[in-house]
């Protein structure tokens, strides 16, 4: 299963040739991951009450073509891998079907007083009920 985010693309989000600056897909993916967790119940703050955050740990990313003012694009993510405290997400953003941007996203889950936590277990459970991937 995909989970699908829209974006719009801004003045703000371009260079000076007119094509979306690289460092833009970045705020894109973070989006989409957001949205994602959001679409299966869970929430940053919520999180954040009960001392635990995500962070990004590694991220691989080709850029396949460029996307300019005014596109409407579709943020698609998807889960790959899951252990108790990493997850492995393919993300890409199409304009009409067509990839732009990949990348592969490995989160964290972490303690906000530092270290590492595990996986939200609600998260393991939305996941595994979706389909998605199997808790471990």
């Amino acid at each position: 299963m995909t989970h699908r985010f829209p974006v719009r693309i801004y003045y703000e989000d371009t260079d000076f040739s007119g094509n979306v600056y690289h460092a833009a897909y970045l705020k894109f993916f973070e989006r989409g991951r957001t949205e994602f967790l959001r679409d299966l119940g869970i929430h940053h703050f919520e999180l954040a009450k009960d001392g635990i955050a995500f962070a990004v740990r590694s991220m691989a990313i080709d850029f396949d073509g460029a996307a300019h003012i005014d596109d409407l694009l579709s943020v698609i993510t998807r889960v790959e891998a899951m252990t108790g405290a990493r997850l492995t997400l393919m993300q890409s953003i199409e304009r009409d079907g067509v990839i732009l941007t990949r990348a592969k996203v490995v989160v964290v889950a972490i303690k906000t007083t530092g270290g590492v936590a595990r996986l939200p277990r609600a998260l393991l459970d939305r996941l595994a009920a979706d389909g998605r991937t199997t808790a471990s």
